[in-house]
């Protein structure tokens, strides 16, 4: 098994070390593991504290991925929060470097931060689901140089509504936009399971969009933790391993050199 989301130190929000990672990974029998460190041009607020040099990233990680070759497989990764007005930007950084994997999020919608609350503030739960639906589309859409669309359903951690649920029934349309968008790019959607660490009691996206997503022809689906801390590592991935056969994948995927690796669903 492969985690394809993980964040090291080089990430302003983690305090992980590569090293820690990796031991961690090796002592639960993963196969590899991505390093996929923020890259979030324009965040609001934004503080020195969340750039990252990637020339010392990229070296770092070349070292790491000699140290541990006979270990594990170690990716050098991104994750890359889109916004409109820095595609250029972004994407000189993911074309400068081989990275193995890119992932792209959608973290800042409308210039305003989802995870301080600033973007649902005076919105209904469906106004600023269905906004930040509507922005996911349009960042795969802008944004074509990636890999993996990195928690689909970021909105449920930090809507501060009641319902904490992004179930497919509710925003159909939207939905089928997004995956449709996904598989006619060959483009990837990871279950990623930070859903259970901030208590929403579901992998993101919940079982019946991973289902969708198969229906609608996707093939490409990736096991992520989007850890910052040792102890969340491949949390939860034999249960979601068993969603996503259940959802009726026969083989899940990592990427290496940018291109998708499929492995038999265990």
């Amino acid at each position: 098994m492969f985690d394809c989301h993980v964040h090291s130190n080089f990430s302003g929000d983690s305090e992980m070390d590569c090293h820690s990672a990796l031991e961690k990974a090796q002592d639960i029998g993963l196969k590899g593991i991505a390093f996929t460190d923020h890259l979030d041009y324009d965040y609001p607020d934004y503080d020195d504290v969340f750039m990252i040099d990637f020339d010392e990233y990229s070296e770092f990680m070349d070292k790491i991925k000699e140290e541990y070759n006979k270990k594990l497989i170690v990716l050098k990764g991104i994750e890359v929060g889109i916004q409109p007005h820095v595609l250029d930007d972004s994407l000189e950084v993911v074309e400068k470097y081989d990275f193995d994997i890119v992932i792209v999020s959608t973290h800042v919608v409308d210039k305003l931060d989802l995870h301080n609350g600033d973007f649902c503030k005076g919105k209904t739960r469906r106004e600023a689901y269905e906004r930040y639906l509507e922005a996911v589309l349009e960042s795969i859409s802008s944004f074509k140089n990636f890999d993996i669309l990195g928690h689909i359903d970021l909105i449920r951690r930090y809507g501060c509504y009641d319902v904490n649920t992004l179930r497919y029934e509710d925003f159909p349309d939207h939905i089928d936009a997004i995956l449709n968008k996904l598989i006619s790019s060959g483009k990837g959607l990871e279950v990623n399971t930070s859903g259970y660490r901030y208590n929403l009691g579901s992998p993101m996206p919940d079982f019946d969009i991973i289902k969708r997503y198969r229906e609608l022809g996707g093939e490409i689906i990736c096991t992520s933790s989007d850890a910052h801390t040792p102890d969340y590592i491949a949390y939860k991935f034999s249960y979601i391993n068993e969603l996503i056969e259940k959802a009726g994948f026969k083989y899940v995927s990592y990427f290496e050199n940018r291109k998708p690796v499929f492995l038999p669903v265990k």
